[in-house]
């Protein structure tokens, strides 16, 4: 019975003790994202983590404010989608990206396409 309860103790101080070491991904975030033709989209993001899950929203394309969606959080890795309309189409993006420190190193891939767009969003002071 000791020893069980110690495994138990100590599975909750590492469990406690890899959440602690999660960058923390919370906060509001600013990235010029590469677009079409190598022009860039200045974008905010706005994130807060909450043990595995993140919420908030993404601004850019004309200053609309839009959701994001599926947001995850595994140790420094996040993941989210954003879905929006673009002319008569609905597109949906899949954001991943790894916190280090103050700044998040981003992939973004449009949904069924192949092309990966990479850029780095920094912390907002």
């Amino acid at each position: 019975m000791k020893s069980r309860m110690a495994l138990c103790t100590i599975a909750f101080a590492l469990v406690a003790l890899t959440v602690a070491m999660a960058a923390d991904a919370t906060g509001k975030w600013t990235a010029a994202v590469p677009g079409r033709g190598g022009q860039t989209q200045d974008t905010t993001f706005n994130l807060k983590a909450a043990g595995d899950k993140l919420t908030g929203t993404m601004t850019g394309m004309g200053g609309a404010e839009v959701a994001i969606a599926d947001g995850k959080v595994s140790g420094d890795d996040i993941s989210f989608s954003v879905s929006m309309k673009m002319g008569d189409n609905d597109v949906k993006f899949l954001y991943k990206g790894t916190v280090k420190g103050d700044e998040i190193a981003f992939k973004r891939q449009r949904e069924g396409a192949e092309r990966v767009a990479e850029f780095t969003a920094k912390r907002a002071k």
